[in-house]
């Protein structure tokens, strides 16, 4: 993108996710002279997965070294903390053990240890005796602490976007659905369930949705979403006294998610899941 190419350009984004409003705030920033719309069809910002999921702020220690996700989750980590730091979001970099319950389990957490050194995440192999010192109540042979993780409340993240947003001049429009996309001679007009907006550029944000977003307005994705939702418990209100932090299982190479977890919560209480549905 040419540092000239939006100036005075009418953007419209669809979705009012984080990634719709990170999108929008970087926009702003680098071209503050382009007219910005954000179009979110629930009467809130973050009303799906970003207020929905468990306030990790992941160490990329998990994913292959040199790949997308890694290095995406390791220069996110870093912008994140920034960013909460720098605008008041309550946050925590709390960190995490991740516990091998017996003998079995050591090998994978040995290659976990080796995917964070490569990744450069700030982990440590830990004995029994030191997780029993970091987590009380945690039980395993072996262990990495992770110092890197931490938590926070993407919602309230998202609102803090939504703010600078609208500082900054830009324009987020709630309960507005996209429906189509149409050409009205030179003029492109993203048409809405109220009215039509004219765009230059229009960005899908649209989250599970963006597959059906984008043939609404007349592409064909070659993937396809297949969503599931993960749901959790929460412990009882005697019961967070049991896990200080976060407290991870080594992964079940025969399914593909990080298995259930303990997750302190940076508003109070703990959290324990997920399952898959």
């Amino acid at each position: 993108m040419q540092q000239q190419s939006l100036i005075n350009k009418r953007v419209v984004i669809v979705g009012g996710g984080i990634v719709g409003l990170a999108t929008a705030w970087r926009l702003l920033q680098r071209f503050p002279d382009c007219h910005l719309t954000l179009l979110e069809k629930e009467s809130q910002v973050a009303a799906h997965q970003t207020g929905r999921n468990s306030g990790v702020i992941h160490s990329g220690i998990y994913y292959k070294p040199g790949s997308l996700k890694a290095i995406n989750c390791r220069a996110g980590l870093k912008q994140m903390f920034e960013f909460c730091a720098e605008h008041g979001v309550p946050h925590d970099q709390c960190g995490k053990v991740i516990v091998a319950v017996d003998e079995s389990e050591v090998p994978a957490l040995d290659r976990i240890y080796e995917r964070g050194q490569a990744n450069g995440v700030d982990c440590t192999p830990i004995t029994r005796d030191q997780l029993h010192e970091i987590e009380p109540y945690a039980s395993g042979v072996k262990a990495l602490f992770v110092r890197d993780t931490g938590i926070v409340n993407f919602r309230r993240v998202a609102e803090k976007l939504a703010e600078l947003i609208t500082a900054a001049e830009g324009e987020i429009q709630l309960g507005r659905r996209a429906v189509s996309l149409r050409r009205n001679g030179a003029e492109t007009l993203l048409q809405t369930d109220q009215d039509a907006l004219p765009a230059d550029l229009v960005i899908n944000c649209g989250g599970l949705h963006c597959d059906r977003v984008a043939k609404r307005l007349g592409r064909k994705p070659h993937s396809k979403i297949i969503p599931f939702r993960g749901e959790y418990y929460e412990l009882a209100p005697d019961a967070p006294r049991f896990c200080r932090n976060l407290i991870y299982p080594v992964p079940d190479p025969n399914f593909p998610f990080l298995g259930v977890h303990f997750t302190r919560m940076i508003e109070g209480g703990v959290e324990c899941g997920p399952n898959a549905v």
